[in-house]
């Protein structure tokens, strides 16, 4: 089922993409170009491709929040962490552990030579 859902929502991104893309451009972005006419007057009655842009748009929405519900649905109440697993003893997911033995002495005191074997 995501998997149709996944599907129509990449086919859904594309066509919004190509419908912006074929819309004339009305200026006006960041406050450049447009002319004096538009400063004080209201945006004009949508075109078909105004309306078709929000009609793919809402689909678009529609088909994100039921892949985010399907996806939450289908989670396990594991967490990826513990999916790794543990490795031997003083490992973690296969890292060793860190030896914090040097950073806890006294700073004001000389660091000693680890001993030789």
């Amino acid at each position: 089922m995501s998997n149709i859902v996944l599907v129509m929502h990449l086919i859904l991104a594309l066509i919004l993409i190509g419908i912006v893309l074929l819309q004339r451009s009305e200026g006006g972005g960041l406050g450049i170009g447009g002319g004096p006419g538009n400063a004080l007057s209201g945006r004009g009655t949508l075109s078909g491709l105004g309306k078709l842009t929000w009609l793919f748009a809402v689909l678009f929405l529609v088909t994100s929040i039921s892949l985010t519900i399907l996806s939450a649905r289908n989670q396990s109440g594991v967490s990826v962490v513990d999916q790794l697993g543990t490795g031997t003893t003083g490992q973690v997911g296969g890292i060793p552990e860190l030896n914090l033995g040097d950073l806890t002495a006294d700073p004001n005191q000389p660091a000693t030579p680890p001993k030789a074997e």
